[in-house]
């Protein structure tokens, strides 16, 4: 799962940049995101269970966000 990751990054980053080189930085950022999601994805469901709803919705995401203290 590292290669379609690592693309991804390059890709993204090629629009801002084209000389940029990744080493290490790719895997750190790769495993911060992942981080991240499983996080947002455990708050998110306990709104879906708190709401007694098995699936997640959008709002759900919503709502994990603004507890956390970002914005949606």
């Amino acid at each position: 799962m590292k290669l379609p990751f690592q693309r991804l990054v390059r890709e993204i980053s090629h629009d801002f940049k084209t000389d940029l080189r990744f080493q290490n930085s790719v895997m750190a950022l790769q495993e911060a995101s992942e981080a991240y999601l499983a996080g947002l994805f455990e708050d998110t469901n306990l709104w879906a269970i708190h709401a007694k709803r098995v699936t997640i919705m959008p709002k759900d995401i919503q709502l994990a966000q603004r507890t956390c203290g970002e914005r949606a």
